[in-house]
Parts: structure tokens; sequence; C-alpha cells
């Protein structure tokens, strides 16, 4: 919990034992889980959890750029503690979303072209949508 607690200091934020284990949570489940997900997954751990405690948890965590959200798939926000740019994959079967660690390598010039047209850049998401190894493997 030390590196958790130690995130929140370095962003002033106010530690609370709900933030400290979604914050976990998320660092141990890399599988996009939504706010609901995470609630079901704490609630027998934490009887007292609430799912607007969950909610208001996750965007103070978004807000100072601790875990980003995606809307990869419908407008259902997905959680991921990875917070650097990279993509995702969403499987058509199964649903899972997986981490692409795929660098765009003309990314700086298409940042600058967009900021130079007056825009501003808050967040950068990529996506593949496909059919997953594991769904692959069951369909042959």
């Amino acid at each position: 919990m030390e590196k958790y607690v130690k995130m929140f200091k370095e962003n002033n934020l106010k530690i609370t034992p709900q933030r400290l284990t979604i914050l976990k949570y998320l660092d141990t489940h890399h599988t996009h889980p939504t706010a609901d997900e995470i609630y079901s997954s704490l609630k027998e751990s934490i009887p007292s959890l609430s799912k607007t405690t969950v909610y208001n948890s996750l965007d103070v965590l978004k807000k100072y750029g601790l875990i980003q959200a995606l809307t990869i798939c419908g407008s259902e926000y997905r959680y991921d503690i990875n917070h650097a740019i990279h993509h995702h994959f969403l499987c058509n079967k199964c649903g899972k979303i997986y981490d692409i660690d795929f660098r765009c390598p003309n990314m700086k010039e298409i940042r600058r072209e967009i900021e130079s047209g007056g825009h501003q850049i808050d967040e950068i998401h990529g996506y593949f949508r496909g059919i997953c190894k594991s769904c692959l493997k069951k369909g042959n």
C-alpha cells in the first residue's frame, strides 16, 4: 500500500481506505473493469462500500491522473491504471480489453499539427477491434 500512499501524497490528494483499495484493485486487475465490476468485486471484502463511493473515487483518481477512463465500447467507462499513452484491443467475441504496447512513431508530429490548428489535446486513445487469440483458438 506504500506505493499507493506515495501516489496520493505526490498529488496532494486525500487518502481514504476506499480510494486506496480501488487503486490497488486496478493495479492488480488489468482487465479494464467497469465501476460496477469494481464495486461487485470489492463489496464482499468491504461491506460498507457503496456504488456512489466507487464512482466518486474513480472520478477523483481520474481527475488527478492516477487512472484513465476508456470508452472503447459503448458509453460505459472502463478503468485502467496505466495512464501512459497506449492502445487497446477489444475482442468482439468475449468483450475482453487488452493493452497494446504500441507507440505511434508520428505522435509528436500529429500532436504538433493538431495543436498548431488551435486545438488542445487532453487525452489520446487508440484502439483496435477484432477477435482475440483465445476466442480464435476456441472457434477452430
